[in-house]
């Protein structure tokens, strides 16, 4: 089958933890003998910071580190009928632009022989509700949402009849333990955002590795001064933006990694955590992760790795996994055990043609029935 999907990126994770899934989707397809490629926009705010921040060699890697993924550039003059003929499915981003998403919806209406379907992989449903309810999804075949609770926001709103629970997952193609030599404490890859977390990085980070004296480093974009300072205090290196594909080695050279989840999805959208969580104990790194309510049984919470409740039971969980390392190397056995089992891009593919192949079989006798 021929895949198109429509992401906000796939060259550029800057700040863009989605680019991360569908390349793994992507990578499987292929091997599986499909076609796949993806179409992001010109002017992608993604690939805009991250030529910005880190210089146009960081776009240029994507060919090196993905060789075998194509995505293509479309601008407002792009011919989106032409680029979609002969496509079987066609995967539409919730960053799409709303007119373009109703557009593509008009061409699979108007004769498209296509699946399509809108994915979405974050919070705007409650945090910018107005933003999802504006989009036109009457002519699409389903929703895919990365998360239960997500799916029965699109339900109860009534944004679509078909809305099917996708979560997200690691491509293990890339994150897997590396023979890497661990040679420090504590790596915590995330963004700072727009200081809505501020509190928790603070007391679930911050001063756990100034109370026990880590080695630490710290990846991600959008730290003001203030965080830099703060991190600088307590002995925390702050390294910027790490491209995906330089994480595993990054994980691998520390001994020890934590999960801060934003606010939003803790609140109002339990059960889904962010990629991070997947890839980290794919690469077999111990995790131990500020509190966030695992409704759909993903993991097996005190064993695949650590909840806590405060910055007090973070350093006390951060100081057993340090200093004993038959509990380290446990948390690691079963993290790696129940994503080799459950969580990879494989299995969201299986899923996916799971779910293509549902649609297709109930289309006669939903058109037959009108």
């Amino acid at each position: 089958m021929r895949f198109v999907f429509y992401t906000h990126s796939l060259v550029s994770d800057w700040n863009h933890g989605n680019a991360h899934f569908l390349r793994g989707v992507m990578r499987d397809l292929l091997a599986r003998g499909h076609e796949a490629v993806a179409l992001e926009p010109q002017d992608a705010w993604s690939r805009a910071n991250l030529v910005a921040n880190e210089g146009a060699g960081a776009v240029r890697r994507f060919r090196s580190d993905f060789p075998g993924l194509v995505s293509r550039i479309y601008d407002e003059d792009f011919d989106h009928a032409a680029a979609l003929d002969g496509a079987d499915v066609v995967v539409v981003h919730e960053w799409t632009d709303p007119a373009l998403v109703e557009a593509i919806g008009r061409i699979r209406r108007d004769g498209g022989r296509f699946t399509l379907l809108f994915h979405d992989t974050h919070h705007r449903a409650v945090s910018d509700r107005e933003a999802i309810a504006g989009m036109m999804l009457a002519d699409y075949d389903g929703v895919l949402a990365f998360g239960e609770t997500l799916r029965e926001r699109y339900l109860a709103a009534g944004w679509g009849t078909r809305v099917f629970t996708w979560h997200e997952a690691a491509d293990d193609a890339l994150f897997r333990p590396l023979p890497e030599e661990a040679t420090g404490d504590l790596v915590w890859i995330g963004n700072w955002g727009d200081g809505e977390r501020t509190a928790e990085i603070s007391s679930f980070l911050i001063e756990p590795a100034r109370a026990l004296r880590l080695k630490g480093v710290v990846h991600g974009v959008r730290y003001p001064g203030e965080a830099l300072a703060a991190l600088d205090r307590a002995g925390l290196a702050y390294r910027g933006w790490i491209a995906n594909a330089d994480v595993p080695r990054a994980f691998a050279r520390h001994r020890v990694t934590m999960h801060i989840p934003r606010r939003p999805y803790v609140e109002a959208l339990p059960g889904i955590p962010t990629i991070r969580v997947f890839e980290a104990l794919a690469c077999g790194i111990p995790l131990i992760s500020a509190p966030w309510r695992d409704e759909e049984g993903l993991f097996r919470v005190g064993e695949d790795f650590l909840m806590v409740t405060d910055g007090a039971a973070m350093t006390a969980a951060l100081r057993e996994v340090l200093s004993d390392p038959a509990r380290a190397a446990a948390l690691v056995a079963a993290g790696r055990e129940t994503i080799e089992a459950r969580h990879t891009c494989r299995h969201r593919v299986d899923e996916l043609l799971g779910i293509i192949g549902g649609l297709r079989d109930d289309k006669p006798a939903k058109e037959e029935a009108a």
